[in-house]
């Protein structure tokens, strides 16, 4: 977040997305309150540093980390936020001043700071842990709005993938030598993660939609949600089906890795040095679009998730909550979480960053990968998210050489007619030597669409008629 944007919110006023804390030289007590009522409601923006009127004061220098050490350390405290949630508040320039930020997105679940739950509305934070109809409603609220809060009862611990366990532990605590989940069972690793609930309709407990999407054994995942897959498909060369296909029907940990190897198998690999280490701009890419096909998707919808990679661009498709219509803007737009349980499942092991930076990650690894071009995001029932392969420089050469070089294919056909009208696409093919039939095919009814000929008599015993006029 620039200062731009810090101006923006502070110009608006304290509202029900917005808080102003003075925080001079420590956080404030109250702090917790608002990012509890935040995370209850529909997210919203912490200022630190600034007062109520807006006026900017900034935070004393010699106490920011010591402020940004507690935000971080009591966010993953029981204790003092419970359940947990990882926040990530930033440290911005503002005139001579520095201003502490916190984004906290709306979460599925309902949370209490030292045993209490606020809600939020546009007067502040409110206390409504001793009126039972308010916290229901908000239970069910969050249950309604976000499926992977479904609960299954009948959910048991061995129907989940052993192994992964300790792969997510190991990804864990690359993340956090100290990582929580390190240490603990299998049956808390998932409590700890938020994928174990209260059905507040039925007054059931059991492992939620979530946790079966993200560590399910495939039998699990395919009686839970039988239409579940994801279609990695390569259409280069035969456009009108695929050229190579992987049909994914498992957990999210292994689809992400499926995915990222279908990338891999079929895209090419450019190397970029950062901070003097040599990355590949590929996988750092690749890995923002994968988290967002996988994350950002509604699971109960039959829709299959598509990763398509063609000859120009690579494109991706799932179903989608929408909140807005049309293209995404990088430089103004405000993230929300459609499945904020699996979005904190996949950044506590390290496959995403903090939510809204997917977006700004994928314009600038894709302005590296493929230089004079930039993704685009496409909000809709249908969210889409395109990467161009080619510069525009480089689509307009190869646009021309295409050209070129279909117009000199199809005068070869006409010209193999003219000889041998009675010759089918097989013959055709092994004439030309450097088509496949589907793309003889495909040439033929081109020019049967243009006139410039013309099938007589059936497919078997007829012939082409070639209309030289036209």
């Amino acid at each position: 977040m620039n200062r731009k944007q810090i101006q923006n919110i502070i110009k608006e006023g304290e509202g029900i997305t917005v808080e102003f804390k003075t925080c001079k030289n420590k956080l404030n007590k109250d702090a917790f309150e608002s990012i509890c009522a935040f995370l209850n409601r529909s997210g919203g923006y912490l200022l630190l540093g600034v007062k109520d009127n807006g006026e900017v004061l900034g935070v004393d220098e010699d106490a920011i980390q010591s402020i940004l050490d507690t935000i971080v350390k009591n966010a993953n405290n029981t204790q003092k936020l419970n359940p947990p949630y990882y926040l990530s508040p930033k440290v911005v320039e503002f005139s001579d001043r520095k201003v502490i930020v916190i984004y906290i997105p709306e979460s599925s679940q309902v949370h209490s700071t030292v045993g209490k739950i606020y809600d939020r509305n546009e007067d502040g934070d409110f206390d409504i842990t001793s009126q039972p109809d308010q916290v229901t409603q908000m239970y069910l609220r969050k249950q309604s709005t976000y499926s992977e809060n479904q609960v299954f009862p009948h959910v048991s611990l061995s129907d989940f993938k052993e192994s992964l366990f300790n792969r997510i532990r190991a990804l864990a605590r690359n993340q956090r030598p100290n990582h929580p989940w390190a240490e603990i069972s299998n049956e808390d690793l998932l409590k700890s993660a938020g994928l174990f609930k209260k059905d507040m309709q039925t007054g059931k407990e059991g492992y939620t939609l979530a946790a079966v999407l993200l560590l399910g054994k495939d039998e699990l995942i395919m009686n839970v949600l039988s239409h579940h897959k994801t279609d990695a498909i390569l259409r280069i060369s035969n456009t009108d089906r695929y050229d190579d296909r992987d049909d994914i029907r498992l957990n999210l940990i292994d689809s992400y890795d499926r995915l990222m190897n279908f990338v891999s198998k079929h895209l090419p690999d450019k190397f970029y040095l950062k901070n003097e280490q040599r990355i590949s701009l590929r996988d750092f890419l690749f890995r923002e679009i994968m988290g967002n096909l996988l994350i950002h998707r509604e699971y109960t919808n039959p829709f299959p998730a598509k990763l398509i990679i063609e000859k120009n661009k690579v494109y991706t498709e799932n179903w989608n909550k929408p909140h807005g219509k049309g293209n995404i803007d990088p430089n103004n737009f405000s993230p929300y979480p459609k499945n904020p349980m699996i979005a904190k499942f996949f950044k506590e092991i390290g496959w995403v960053d903090e939510l809204g930076s997917g977006v700004r990650n994928t314009y600038k690894y894709c302005k590296l990968y493929t230089p004079d071009s930039q993704p685009e995001f496409i909000e809709g029932d249908i969210f889409k998210a395109i990467i161009p392969l080619k510069s525009k420089t480089t689509q307009k050469t190869t646009q021309k050489t295409t050209q070129k070089t279909t117009q000199k294919t199809e005068n070869r056909i006409i010209e193999i007619l003219i000889k041998y009208p009675e010759y089918g696409r097989k013959q055709i093919a092994e004439v030309l030597g450097d088509i496949t039939e589907d793309g003889v095919k495909y040439q033929l009814e081109k020019l049967k669409k243009t006139r410039k000929i013309e099938r007589i008599g059936a497919d078997k015993g007829g012939y082409w008629k070639v209309n030289i006029d036209d």
